[in-house]
């Protein structure tokens, strides 16, 4: 009998239940992490592209001393090709083909300040999670970058 046993290999089926057990915490800890993680990292293309409409802006107001309201006069297009977000600048052009309907970011366009000088305030929103809430972006000409509604 004992001959029997030693030569016997394997798991017996309560090892393989602790395992499986064991495998499903450790799942249900980490994938809403991993979730957020991904969620944040689909909010640096916002990130970028404001910066590249930023960069844009300065450019431009150093040839003609005004920000523009206009992409197609901006000559600004989106990076990637795969768009997350809609890109705007109050001027009634969009850029970006975000997944889902979002409304656009209140408050952008170019402006004048207190002091009469030329300002602009970009925006960005798009829906990276498939909720109801749309994550929203501005960037002024300050370079201040703000989530104005945070989907994360």
């Amino acid at each position: 009998m004992v001959q029997k046993l030693k030569g016997q290999k394997g798991f017996t089926l309560i090892e393989l239940m602790i395992v499986v057990a064991i495998i499903g915490i450790l799942a249900a800890i980490a994938i809403p992490n991993f979730l957020a993680y991904q969620a944040r990292a689909k909010q640096s293309e916002a990130k970028t592209n404001l910066g590249g409409i930023y960069t844009s802006e300065i450019g431009y107001f150093g040839e003609y001393n005004d920000f523009q309201s206009n992409f197609n006069t901006l000559g600004y297009q989106v990076a990637g090709t795969t768009a997350r977000y809609n890109y705007d600048l109050g001027g009634g052009v969009t850029r970006g083909a975000a997944l889902g309907i979002c409304p656009a970011v209140v408050g952008i366009g170019v402006t004048l300040t207190a002091t009469g000088t030329p300002g602009f305030t970009a925006g960005a929103t798009g829906n990276i999670d498939s909720d109801a809430v749309c994550d929203a972006w501005t960037m002024n000409d300050n370079k201040s970058l703000v989530n104005t509604v945070p989907d994360v």
